[in-house]
């Protein structure tokens, strides 16, 4: 089985709450995993666990792997039950949909994480952070399915989607954290739009932006904490 596919069924085992109701069972969560990690309490994920002492100071590079996407529990059968005849979602439909998300996932964060400084490789070295993502439970609520005769849908959100990232060094191999975050798109919360291929892509960036900001964040954070950093060196 796929090491990816693996990851998401182990956390999802151990993340079994609805996204509404996450912070309200955060205290039921195991404190500390199989792997050592311990539950950090109010991080800017809705839930976060990472390594006791781990350091994400000495980081200046990434090895970005591309993200994994799934897409919600029953997503395709819900889908074709509410559709046209001439807009039935099609695998090669969710495949082009999961792709683009992805590449649009390196993009983002590809772009974020240079714009503040950091390197991608694909390197193995003391000053480089392997990030592994990827997206679940991906929900888009008028997917474009490039179907001839397809009906204009009006929507008050493009969708929602789950990141599932876990950071990890690249030498010793050790994993030093790890989070998983709902977004929903809330965009026209009060209104309606036209849902079409350009708002559900601007929709997609917008969240995506949103989490690699909090990556680039905790590792600017974390150099401005360091010792090394504070003594001018």
């Amino acid at each position: 089985m796929n090491l990816k596919i693996i990851i998401i069924l182990i956390m999802s085992a151990i993340f079994s709450f609805s996204a509404s109701s996450v912070q309200a069972k955060k205290e039921e969560l195991p404190q500390v995993t199989v792997d050592g990690l311990h539950l950090v309490p109010d991080a800017k994920l809705a839930i976060v666990y990472a390594e006791p002492g781990a350091d994400l100071a000495p980081y200046k590079r990434v090895q970005l792997l591309p993200a994994y996407v799934a897409f919600k529990k029953n997503w395709a059968r819900n889908q074709r039950s509410s559709s046209s005849l001439s807009g039935k979602v099609r695998p090669e439909d969710m495949e082009r949909i999961k792709n683009s998300l992805s590449e649009e996932f390196y993009e983002v964060f590809k772009n974020s994480l240079t714009e503040a400084g950091y390197e991608i490789t694909d390197e193995v070295a003391a000053d480089v952070m392997i990030v592994r993502p990827a997206i679940i439970n991906l929900n888009v609520t008028a997917p474009d399915l490039r179907a001839a005769g397809r009906m204009t849908t009006y929507v008050s959100s493009a969708g929602e989607m789950t990141l599932y990232i876990e950071l990890w060094d690249s030498v010793s191999g050790d994993i030093m954290a790890k989070a998983l975050d709902r977004r929903a798109d809330n965009s026209f919360a009060h209104s309606y739009t036209w849902a079409n291929p350009v708002s559900n892509r601007a929709a997609a960036v917008r969240i995506l932006k949103g989490w690699a900001e909090i990556l680039v964040n905790a590792l600017n954070e974390a150099k401005t904490h360091s010792p090394d950093t504070q003594d001018g060196s």
